[in-house]
């Protein structure tokens, strides 16, 4: 699986975790020289709080277009140390 936005590869691996159709990618797939602050957190009944990270690709920002769970709930624990993608990433095989 491939994550891409603005023309550039954000994240690339065979391995990845589909939760609610979303891709997670494992951590060390991720270009994080692509990756900036958010301080923008989110809470899931099941899987925790996700905290963001936004984009900034050829100059323009995409903000909390990344997503992650630092520390999931035990329901979640396979996505933990995995991004997933919105906002206009395109997630394609």
């Amino acid at each position: 699986m491939k994550a891409v936005w603005n023309g550039i590869t954000l994240a690339e691996s065979d391995d990845t975790v589909v939760v609610e159709g979303n891709h997670y990618f494992p951590a060390e797939s991720l270009n994080k020289q692509y990756t900036t602050f958010s301080n923008h957190v989110s809470r899931c009944a099941w899987k925790g709080e996700a905290k963001y990270l936004s984009l900034l690709v050829n100059g323009e920002m995409n903000p909390d277009a990344v997503w992650y769970y630092p520390d999931p709930l035990p329901a979640a624990e396979n996505i933990k140390g995995r991004y997933a993608f919105w906002k206009g990433v395109k997630v394609t095989e």
